[in-house]
């Protein structure tokens, strides 16, 4: 294992040992590197070309010269049952799960910020490390079209080692 897929798989752990709300844990998490980043990033370009969407090739740029990419996403996440609003409901039998153009939602808002607390925790483990990185949406949406990872929101992490951050000034 390189140095990078270590950073990766510390990243993960730290994503994994994160707090989640009432100790239940819907998050889903994946290390990819080699080809499949390859692929990753094609499926990016390809799908900002279709849908019309900018900075899927930017993005997608970004990830062919990363080393690993960490995926987080939430799976199956059931309603924490407070009927507090935060989604938009009243209740949180109203919420009813549905298939977006990229994403599945609604989803519980509290199972939300345990898929940010997870992120969070990741990003700064590669901050501890001097790994760069940048949280990607458009990762997200690419993985779950290709299903390189299960769950209704795909966030994806590309991590990198060089003289100058590539995630930024792009």
């Amino acid at each position: 294992m390189d140095i990078m897929e270590t950073a990766a798989e510390l990243m993960a752990v730290s994503a994994r040992t994160a707090p989640k709300t009432a100790g239940q844990d819907y998050v889903e998490i994946k290390v990819i590197g080699g080809d499949k980043i390859e692929k990753l990033a094609d499926e990016m370009i390809n799908y900002g070309k279709e849908s019309g969407k900018g900075n899927f090739d930017r993005d997608g740029e970004n990830v062919r010269n990363s080393e690993q990419v960490l995926l987080l996403s939430l799976n199956e996440a059931a309603v924490i049952g407070l009927d507090c609003g935060a989604c938009g409901f009243d209740k949180c039998e109203e919420l009813k799960l549905k298939s977006g153009p990229e994403f599945d939602g609604p989803i519980c808002a509290w199972r939300l910020m345990d898929l940010g607390i997870a992120l969070g925790s990741a990003v700064k483990t590669a901050s501890l490390l001097n790994v760069d990185n940048r949280i990607m949406y458009r990762i997200g949406v690419a993985a779950k079209k290709m299903g390189l990872i299960e769950g209704e929101i795909v966030v994806g992490v590309p991590i990198s080692a060089s003289g100058k951050n590539i995630y930024f000034d792009r």
